[in-house]
């Protein structure tokens, strides 16, 4: 046997579908570059890692509004079928994929080149998000700064950024005690702070004039850009060591936010605002829809981070116990997540007479306005304040990692031989590159940009995105071909579950959410601010570019190839290979269908059978 070995040592067999075209010209050199891809040091930095991808802010600022608008606690219905419908099996299959071909979201299209627009379409949509996304971590790390003082600026009027609007809503009525306010009239100082001193938007006129960069904003954004570049700059090796403190620290806080929440005055008033159950919105198409969105944007699916983090596993690791770890505790995280904010508003609906749905709002508008006003009625206020802000970074920043580690995986993946051996440089201009393209979102008109990338970036084109992917695992590579490669991982062949999912519910899951948000499409809009027509054509080619680069690539493959269309796409009549990755020994009771041939160079085996 170990002749056997050594024979294979001295002449590798390398089958071309594992070959990049910058691959072809240099065999030897770049199987020996192969070994240097490098793992996660342990299993547990793998889920860690994928805990702090999906747990992110949405699970802060998007899931309780979400849920209370579309029937509370009746939401957790449509919620959890369609995390079984389409959240677990797609994030399986991400998982599977990656892990089966050590290989990035480029260079893992080889099992159909194709296909290998859609990868190219994920690095599109994930560097485009990570600008914006960056640029959010950036508006935290101000106000983190900002809570470093004894007294939140935040908390009175009186500042220069102030206007004859602002009002310290400190209860229904006057601070002589005498008539109820029209609280519909003013502004908190809160809301003030973040958009004239903050943003300072009113020194923009729109999108079309974004007027001046805000420094202030540049230099957080800067920091922002060199803590990402300092966390990911060996690879999954530096950023795997990171998450074991920024995916469980979060969890501190958000545990103390939550005691602390509920033993506040008023905070029965906004769990019972958050969780009552109201089952006729059932009936409504919208929630579940609104429940499958929420699903879909919140695991992370069709990224490529998933992918990128599970082609540095080992070949036998557990992903299909690692995906229900990480699938169900995130939805258990979103649901503390709203009791921790609604508790806390429920107190700040008590302090200022109104009603809750007056003080609850979505996305930014809560982290950044509606939280830190409610920071300022608490004692110790900048305390919890920065806890608050040091929470949401931690979150953010394990997001961050996933996506510039998707990009530079993907692109040294593709040229090995030019990029592996500069990896940390490469990750660098990545870097810098991002942070100057970032740089028309720190000017005082920015938020209008940030809102268009959030709107258009990653919307209908990510559904287009995963669609296309699901379809062409299952039925152009195959699925029993597939269920095969996760026997030879896991032992075990995915069930009727799974392949049902993958073969028709997920995918028909997908086209219906696509339907109905070109149907229900709305124009984007900041406040009051609508956005101009060209703006809104700039933000739907940003949306198709994304789809386009999918024929695109097909086009680009055909005419790359020799030979007929079906020549181009598998199934290959010749070696099929498997997988490739550290060689590890097939777990106890798997007998492979075909004989294997094994090629063993510097640690990475390469597994094929020969056949249909």
């Amino acid at each position: 046997m170990k002749k056997l070995q050594g024979a294979h040592l001295r002449k590798p067999i390398t089958p071309d579908l594992l070959m990049t075209p910058s691959d072809q010209g240099d065999v030897d050199l770049d199987m020996d570059l192969a070994a240097d891809r490098g793992n996660w040091t342990g299993k547990l930095d793998f889920l860690l890692s994928c805990i702090g991808y999906c747990v992110g802010l949405g699970n802060v600022w998007r899931f309780p509004y979400r849920a209370y608008t579309n029937g509370g606690g009746a939401f957790l219905v449509p919620y959890f079928l369609m995390l079984a419908i389409c959240g677990i099996p797609l994030f399986f299959l991400e998982l599977a994929l990656g892990q089966f071909s050590s290989l990035g979201p480029l260079a893992v299209w080889k099992i159909s080149p194709l296909f290998k627009g859609a990868g190219a379409a994920m690095l599109l949509i994930v560097g485009l998000v990570a600008i914006y996304y960056n640029m959010i971590i950036a508006y935290v790390l101000f106000y983190l700064f900002a809570s470093l003082t004894s007294n939140l600026p935040w908390e009175h009027c009186g500042n220069w950024w102030n206007t004859d609007l602002c009002h310290e809503h400190r209860g229904a009525q006057d601070r002589n005690g005498a008539l109820p306010l029209n609280l519909t009239s003013t502004v908190s100082p809160s809301e003030e702070y973040w958009s004239r001193y903050v943003l300072h938007i009113q020194g923009s006129q729109g999108i079309g004039s974004p007027g001046q960069i805000r420094w202030n904003l540049c230099l957080c954004l800067l920091l922002a850009w060199v803590i990402v570049f300092l966390c990911i700059l060996k690879g999954v090796k530096s950023s795997g060591k990171v998450v074991y403190f920024t995916a469980t620290f979060p969890y501190l806080i958000l545990l103390m936010l939550l005691v602390r929440g509920v033993t506040l005055p008023g905070a029965w008033k906004g769990i019972r605002f958050y969780l009552t159950p109201q089952f006729h919105h059932l009936l409504s198409s919208k929630v579940w829809i609104e429940a499958a969105l929420q699903i879909f944007y919140s695991l992370g699916v069709g990224f490529g981070g998933l992918l990128t983090f599970a082609s540095y596993n080992t070949f036998h690791q557990n992903i299909y116990r690692d995906t229900f770890i990480v699938t169900l505790g995130n939805a258990v995280t979103s649901i503390l997540a709203g009791f921790a904010i609604f508790s806390v508003l429920g107190y700040m609906s008590q302090e200022l007479g109104v009603p809750v749905d007056q003080v609850a709002k979505a996305g930014p508008g809560l982290a950044f306005v509606v939280y830190p006003q409610a920071m300022t009625m608490l004692p110790l206020s900048p305390f919890w304040s920065f806890l608050f802000f040091f929470m949401l970074l931690t979150l953010g920043l394990d997001s961050q990692f996933a996506f510039l580690e998707t990009i530079v995986t993907a692109v040294t993946d593709e040229f090995p031989y030019y990029l592996r051996p500069k990896k940390a440089v490469f990750s660098g201009l990545i870097c810098v590159a991002m942070y100057l393209m970032g740089l028309i979102l720190t000017t005082d008109g920015g938020m209008y940009w940030l809102v268009l990338l959030d709107d258009y970036s990653a919307s209908f084109g990510l559904m287009v995105v995963v669609i296309t992917t699901c379809l062409a695992v299952t039925r152009v590579y195959g699925i029993q071909r597939f269920s095969r490669d996760i026997h030879m991982m896991l032992g075990f062949k995915p069930g009727l579950y799974f392949r049902a999912c993958w073969l028709l519910l997920s995918p028909a899951t997908l086209l219906a959410l696509l339907v109905y948000s070109i149907v229900k499409y709305q124009p984007s809009e900041y406040g009051s601010y609508r956005f101009p027509a060209w703006a809104e054509l700039l933000g739907i080619l940003m949306g198709l570019l994304s789809c386009l680069m999918i024929p695109a690539g097909m086009l680009v493959a055909v005419l790359r190839e020799e030979g007929s269309l079906w020549e181009v796409s598998p199934p290959l009549p010749s070696p099929h290979c498997l997988g490739s990755g550290p060689r590890p020994p097939l777990p106890t009771g798997v007998t492979l269908a075909m004989e294997p041939t094994v090629s063993e160079t510097q640690g990475v085996v390469i597994i094929c059978r020969h056949g249909a």
